[in-house]
C-alpha cells in the first residue's frame, strides 16, 4: 500500500472565456460567411484550416497549457506540505509525478485509414488519451507498458490508473476520464446536504476539507456512476487495462 495524490483541475475561467468568445465569433462567421443557421449556439463551428478555426485551435492549446500549469502548481504545493509535515525531502519520501493528462482536447494525430496514413484531428471531450506500449508520444520510461491513464471515480469511491488495451486503436486510443455523472451539479445540490455528506465521509474514514458545503454536495458519490462498473465495461471492450485501484482517505474540494 502507498499514498497517492490525485489532482483534478482544468484552466477554469480562462478556458471557459475562450469557448464563450469563439462561440460568439463562430455564430457570426457561420451566418455571414457560410450562410448557415444553427438551432443551438453550442453547435457553432468553423472549418479547421480557416482563419477562425486556426485561431480557436491555438487559443484552445493555450487553455490546455494553463490547465497543465494549474495542476503543476497544485502538485508543488502538495509536495511542499508533505515535506513540511514529515520533515523529509521529496526524494526521501519518494514523491514523484506519475503522469499528467488532459481530457478536453483536439489533437492532430496520424492513423491508418483504409490502408492510407492520414493526419486526423482527434477530439477528446470528456475522454482521455490512452496510447499503448511502443507508440511515439509516450515518455521513454513508459514506452514498454503504455501511457498511464488517470480515471477519477468520486470523493467517496475508488479511482483507477489504467493503460491502453488491445482494442484501443478502435477508439483512436481514447478511453474514459472518469465514472461520469448520473445527475447534474444542480440536481446534486438539491438532493444532498454538504454538511451531512462531510459527516458521512468522516465516519467512513475519509477526511474532508472544503471551502463550500454547497460545492461539496455537487460532488456527492451518489451523483456519479459506479466506477467499478465503468472500468469493467471498458476492460471487457478491450479499450483499457486496470493497473491500480485507489481508495480515498482524504478529499479537498476547491
Amino acid at each position: 500500500n502507498q499514498i497517492a495524490c490525485m489532482i483534478h483541475c482544468g484552466s477554469r475561467g480562462f478556458g471557459h472565456q475562450i469557448a464563450t468568445d469563439y462561440l460568439d465569433q463562430f455564430i457570426s462567421v457561420m451566418k455571414q460567411k457560410y450562410h448557415i443557421d444553427i438551432p443551438d449556439r453550442e453547435l457553432a463551428c468553423a472549418p479547421f484550416h480557416s482563419k477562425e478555426g486556426q485561431a480557436y485551435f491555438h487559443a484552445m492549446n493555450c487553455a490546455i497549457n494553463i490547465a497543465f500549469l494549474n495542476r503543476q502548481l497544485i502538485f508543488h504545493i502538495v509536495r511542499d506540505v508533505l515535506c513540511k509535515v514529515f520533515r523529509k525531502s521529496p526524494e526521501e519520501l519518494g514523491i514523484k509525478l506519475i503522469y499528467d493528462v488532459c481530457h478536453n482536447t483536439a489533437k492532430i494525430e496520424q492513423y491508418e485509414i483504409n490502408g492510407k496514413n492520414k493526419k486526423l484531428l482527434v477530439h477528446r471531450k470528456g475522454a482521455t488519451r490512452a496510447f499503448t506500449k511502443g507508440m511515439q508520444g509516450i515518455p521513454e520510461c513508459y514506452r514498454e507498458i503504455g501511457q498511464p491513464v488517470l480515471v477519477g471515480g468520486s470523493m467517496q469511491s475508488a479511482s483507477y490508473i489504467l493503460v491502453g488495451g488491445h482494442m484501443a486503436k478502435e477508439s483512436f486510443y481514447s478511453t474514459v476520464h472518469g465514472s461520469g455523472r448520473v445527475m447534474s451539479r444542480q440536481q446534486a445540490k438539491k438532493r444532498f446536504k454538504g454538511r451531512d455528506l462531510a459527516d458521512q465521509m468522516e465516519k467512513s474514514g475519509i477526511t474532508v476539507r472544503t471551502r463550500s458545503f454547497s460545492g461539496l454536495a455537487e460532488e456527492a458519490g451518489a451523483a456519479y456512476k459506479d466506477i467499478d462498473d465503468v472500468i469493467d465495461a471498458i476492460t471487457q471492450a478491450g479499450l483499457s487495462i486496470p493497473v491500480a485501484r485507489m481508495i480515498p482517505i482524504g478529499s479537498i474540494k476547491g
